[in-house]
């Protein structure tokens, strides 16, 4: 029997709370809120991209299958499909962005000394664009083709520790 911390616990005890903290009052993400605040959003979102899920319906499914260990996930309960889409709806995207880039920043000040592969003077950064296809019915202000929606996102690594140094979406294909 497991008497330590999850794994899910771990990644996220790995998370700035105190600082994600900081930005969800900044731009009172958490106001009016009675069920689903940013941090089990979060939660939700770090638990669903780990295990591969695909949409609310598999994010939902899964975490009840797993309901005995939730409060040690740090999760208060299930959150209902209808809940966590409202809450994506609702919750400002900046929140998110905001953190990202804070352990992007981490990130990078952690493998700065790391030696790099390639014996270069200068920092080398990779350039990948990639288009991520959409549903037509949900996304028409994203119009790719006739019977399609796609975005383009770009995203600058840096090869010392494969960090990305930003992430760019385009509302319209490119």
């Amino acid at each position: 029997m497991n008497v330590g911390k999850t794994l899910f616990a771990q990644i996220m005890k790995l998370v700035p709370w105190r600082i994600f903290g900081r930005i969800v009052d900044r731009y009172e993400g958490d106001k009016n809120v009675r069920t689903l605040d940013c941090a089990d959003i979060l939660r939700a979102m770090v638990f669903a991209q780990l295990t591969w899920r695909e949409s609310l319906r598999d994010i939902e499914v899964c975490l009840s299958t797993n309901q005995a260990k939730l409060f040690h996930m740090g999760f208060k309960g299930v959150p209902a499909r209808s809940t966590l889409s409202d809450a994506l709806n609702r919750k400002d995207w900046r929140i998110f962005h905001e953190l990202a880039m804070k352990l992007i920043t981490r990130a990078h000040t952690l493998y700065a000394k790391d030696a790099n592969k390639i014996d270069l003077d200068a920092t080398v950064y990779v350039l990948d664009s990639t288009t991520i296809d959409l549903c037509m019915s949900l996304f028409d202000w994203a119009l790719f083709r006739t019977t399609k929606s796609a975005i383009k996102l770009h995203t600058l690594l840096d090869l010392r520790g494969n960090i990305s140094a930003f992430i760019l979406p385009f509302d319209r294909y490119c």
